[in-house]
């Protein structure tokens, strides 16, 4: 009896062959621009890392980083203005450095139309009535569609057809649903099997500032082993392949 009892306390919370044992979940909060991409890349490293765990959030980068500063229990953040990460390693928020995943880019997308045949005067055309952009508020790629719409002069002149997403993820859903005729989205999600049967045209990056997207392993984060090896496995040539692929450079 005492034998049995001494071997169930040294097995217990041992794994069993063909069991993995369960490890500590990772909460990450993630730019809406990246929803296909990470989820290709949660399950890849899942397939590779049996057990292991990785929670995903999307949204817009500016509420993530008023969440996080606020106290919000995320492992990593992904942010598509990079900024935003710099500011939570200024407060004491992010454990160890802040890396750059990608550069985003900008299109302007349509389901019925094309837009590039007349590109960003498309916007002027009266048949063109809504015109979805993200809040540019707190969601980085609106502000970078604002400084093109500026950039171009039409802004003053499509302002009141302007419709705002939450984030970039709700905006291209504007655009592909035709709440919107058009919209300024993320390429990588112009590139996702939902939108595949729209039209797109690339908005010429000297038009806004840069959409240097990065990400940390944040203090809410640093003692969980899983969080630190898939922040790790962020710098591989398996993930970078995986962004590329979803238009990320």
């Amino acid at each position: 009896m005492i034998l049995a009892l001494l071997v169930h306390v040294l097995t217990a919370g041992v794994a069993q062959p063909g069991h993995p044992a369960a490890q500590q979940p990772v909460l990450v909060a993630a730019a809406a621009d990246l929803r296909y991409a990470m989820d290709t890349l949660v399950a890849t490293y899942e397939r590779a890392h049996p057990g292991a765990q990785i929670q995903v959030s999307y949204g817009s980068s500016g509420n993530f980083y008023e969440q996080i500063r606020n106290g919000g229990p995320f492992d990593l953040f992904f942010s598509a203005d990079m900024d935003y990460v710099r500011h939570l390693k200024d407060d004491g928020k992010v454990s160890g450095d802040v890396r750059r995943y990608a550069l985003g880019h900008l299109v302007l997308w349509s389901l019925r139309l094309d837009p590039s045949v007349k590109k960003m005067a498309l916007l002027t055309d009266p048949s063109v009535k809504k015109i979805a952009i993200a809040n540019p508020a707190h969601a980085p790629y609106g502000k970078r569609a604002v400084e093109s719409l500026q950039y171009y002069k039409v802004y003053d002149q499509v302002q009141d057809k302007l419709v705002m997403g939450e984030n970039i993820s709700q905006t291209a859903q504007f655009a592909a649903t035709g709440s919107a005729d058009v919209g300024l989205i993320a390429l990588s999600l112009a590139l996702s099997p939902t939108m595949k049967d729209g039209h797109y045209w690339e908005v010429p990056a000297e038009s806004h500032g840069l959409l240097e997207q990065g990400y940390a392993l944040l203090d809410h984060g640093k003692d969980n082993a899983t969080a630190r090896d898939f922040a790790a496995f962020m710098e591989t040539p398996a993930a970078k392949t995986v962004l590329k692929r979803f238009g990320f450079q």
